[in-house]
């Protein structure tokens, strides 16, 4: 059998599964990598590969050794410095290497939105020390949000509402950082009214948008989404041109084509902030595996792979995620509850679960997912929630 593209994923978790599934369902062979054996887009790929991303030898070798139509990063902490060469070499990365890089690390995607694009932020200082976070503290105020330039679903990140807990959020930001740079940004804390995701599509003929999604977050990581997020036409269009606007710089001398999770804080005024992006699927996406009639894997597959995207629409009223959270250590476990869960749809109000089939647990590690629809947000997010309630994971003893 011959195959449309073979693609190079770079990180193999849950988002990563659903990539694979649509990608092959559209002719690719996929080679699945990731540090540890079996992870959740192994599963269902081609084949693998295990291997640390911030091993640059490594990388390198891989790409060489499959010479792959499209390499598509899924996870942060990647050695772009070798996406970037092997691009050079004209190795397509998706969505390009400048995306990786710039978006690899906080620091550099703030200053493009803000610096180079005049985008509108929270004011924000960058430190490497504890001393230099007090300074910027003291500029910018209390309450404030320390986070590390280069972290992943909310790690080291916390709300410092007094200076006693300045030190405790430097430290928690340093132990929980990817990479190899002891670097935070401390930035004002925007008492927004809501946050969006946006989801923006590049192709070949042009920029296009999903439906906004609501989410809620805790310990920086997202627990619920929604979609349609309720929010101004006004509001929506000014989210709309930041959103082209990054994209479009991150494209750089490449086609840049794909799927951007690009977030918005909206403040009670109808100030639209921008927050931050990550150029693959998102986690707050997982909602559009109900809702739309292309979710955003089936997106992003299609962008990357050149396909056309006649139109995206939504198939509910409204839809909904809720996580499903480990809450300890295990290598033995089960999940109970599906069944009952499952049978919690109706007409008009349909439920879903999705088992990411991670191989061990972790205290707050998302190992699953509820989605859930319905005639308005609040029913689908109240469904969705009850039917994650409804999930347990039932740990073994050994």
């Amino acid at each position: 059998m011959t195959f449309t593209k073979k693609i190079l994923l770079l990180g193999s978790g849950e988002l990563g599964r659903e990539f694979v599934i649509s990608a092959k369902r559209l002719g690719a062979y996929v080679i699945a990598c990731d540090s540890y054996a079996a992870a959740p887009a192994m599963q269902v790929a081609d084949a693998h590969e295990v291997f640390s991303m911030l091993d640059g030898d490594k990388l390198r070798a891989a790409i060489a050794k499959h010479q792959p139509d499209l390499i598509v990063p899924e996870v942060e902490a990647i050695r772009t410095e070798i996406l970037a060469e092997v691009e050079a070499d004209g190795f397509d990365v998706v969505p390009s290497a400048r995306a990786t890089q710039l978006t690899m690390n906080r620091d550099a995607i703030r200053d493009v939105a803000a610096q180079e694009l005049g985008l509108t932020t929270s004011r924000y200082h960058y430190a490497e020390s504890f001393a230099e976070v007090q300074a910027a503290a003291e500029d910018l105020g209390l309450p404030l949000v320390i986070k590390p330039v280069m972290s992943s679903s909310g790690k080291g990140q916390s709300k410092v509402d007094n200076a006693d807990a300045l030190e405790d959020a430097w430290n928690y930001a340093v132990d929980n950082m990817r990479g190899d740079r002891a670097r935070v940004i401390v930035e004002q804390f925007i008492d927004f009214d809501y946050e969006i995701t946006l989801l923006t599509i590049r192709t070949g003929e042009g920029v296009l948008f999903c439906p906004p999604i609501g989410h809620r977050q805790e310990r920086g990581d997202y627990q619920e989404s929604w979609q349609p997020a309720a929010m101004s036409d006004q509001a929506l269009a000014t989210a709309q041109d930041m959103a082209r606007k990054v994209v479009d710089n991150l494209a750089g001398d490449g086609k840049g084509w794909g799927l951007f999770g690009v977030e918005f804080f909206v403040t009670k005024d109808g100030e639209v902030i921008f927050s931050e992006l990550s150029p693959r699927p998102h986690d707050t996406g997982m909602v559009t595996l109900i809702g739309q009639n292309l979710s955003e894997f089936d997106l992003h597959a299609r962008a990357i792979m050149g396909l056309p995207i006649p139109h995206i629409a939504l198939t509910a009223p409204a839809s909904a995620s809720a996580v499903i959270l480990a809450d300890r250590d295990s290598e033995q476990f089960t999940f109970t509850g599906i069944a009952d869960a499952l049978a919690m749809s109706e007409e008009g109000a349909e439920v879903d679960v999705r088992i990411f089939g991670k191989p061990v647990t972790r205290p707050f590690r998302r190992m699953a997912v509820a989605l859930a629809s319905g005639g308005n947000s609040d029913a689908a997010r109240a469904l969705a929630k009850q039917a994650a309630d409804t999930v347990e994971i039932s740990y073994q003893e050994k």
